[in-house]
């Protein structure tokens, strides 16, 4: 009886170890998804302002201010405008090359 006594306490620690171990690792891998939220929420914040820095920068406007301020561009007057005709004198010869 006292065998018996000695194996079951026996097994009830190593139970109770058992518990303790798995609890330790549901905590851990709790805190580890609750930082993995926290790093989703940022970049779900992050991403929405590059979106937006996205949208901003390919408005025309903007594209059109940098053009004019930076690259001192104007819009063309449509008496300066010239059309460039492409391939002329290559109506006549079969073949043609493109680059």
């Amino acid at each position: 009886m006292t065998k018996l006594n000695i194996f079951l306490a026996l097994i009830s620690v190593f139970c109770a170890l058992g518990v303790v171990q798995s609890q330790h690792e549901a905590r851990k891998l709790i805190t580890a998804l609750e930082s993995e939220r926290v790093m989703t929420h940022q970049l779900e914040v992050e991403w929405g302002k590059l979106q937006l820095e996205q949208s901003t920068l390919a408005t025309h406007r903007y594209i059109e201010g940098i053009a004019r301020e930076d690259l001192n561009m104007e819009k063309p007057v449509t008496t300066r405008a010239v059309m460039p005709t492409y391939f002329v004198g290559l109506s006549d010869s079969k073949r043609v090359l493109m680059p």
